[in-house]
């Protein structure tokens, strides 16, 4: 497992259009999930080790978050070929993953991988938050806690979407998001 950081937040840089087909059998697009107030785009897989151990949070603050008016997509864009992970990360698995945690948001599979180089994302979890205009302002870290939950951790993410819903602003101090890498198929 290589852990990576995200970078620091390119703000107002616009996201690229997408069309990704969804565990549901629907595809979505960016501007299909685009909330009235922002849209938080994120990148997971089912084998991630720091996913697994935020996943209920994830799902916590995205239902919070649609109540404030951001839509909310997943993207899985690893590999399903890479031998040792493919498997668990197979689009099959994803609707498993998907149903198991209760998701209230489309979660999507990148095959090509165009869409997480497009994005430059990273490592799982990679969270991009956009205001109203899609301009990029949070690309940091879900909260303190990693692959141990941290009691009472600062929801860094949720705060972060909430001021951009209020405000169309992020915060100007994020920490980076940590995680597994994207499994290119290099």
């Amino acid at each position: 497992m290589v852990a990576l950081t995200t970078p620091i937040c390119n703000f107002g840089w616009k996201p690229p259009e997408f069309n990704l087909p969804g565990v549901d059998g629907k595809n979505y697009t960016l501007s299909d999930i685009k909330g009235e107030k922002g849209t938080l785009v994120m990148f997971i897989c089912n084998h991630c080790p720091y996913v697994k151990s935020v996943i209920h949070r994830i799902v916590e603050d995205v239902n919070v978050l649609n109540e404030e008016g951001i839509g909310t997509i997943a993207i899985m864009s690893n590999d399903v070929n890479d031998p040792k992970y493919g498997h668990e990360d197979s689009f099959d698995n994803m609707k498993l993953f998907s149903a198991n945690h209760n998701f209230s948001f489309p979660y999507v599979y990148d095959e090509s991988q165009q869409t997480g180089r497009d994005y430059d994302a990273v490592c799982t979890p990679d969270f991009f938050g956009f205001n109203s205009n899609n301009e990029l302002q949070y690309r940091g870290r879900l909260e303190e806690s990693k692959m141990e939950i941290i009691p009472n951790a600062r929801k860094e993410l949720l705060d972060a979407m909430k001021l951009i819903a209020e405000t169309g602003k992020g915060p100007v101090d994020q920490i980076p998001s940590i995680g597994c890498s994207i499994k290119w198929k290099e």
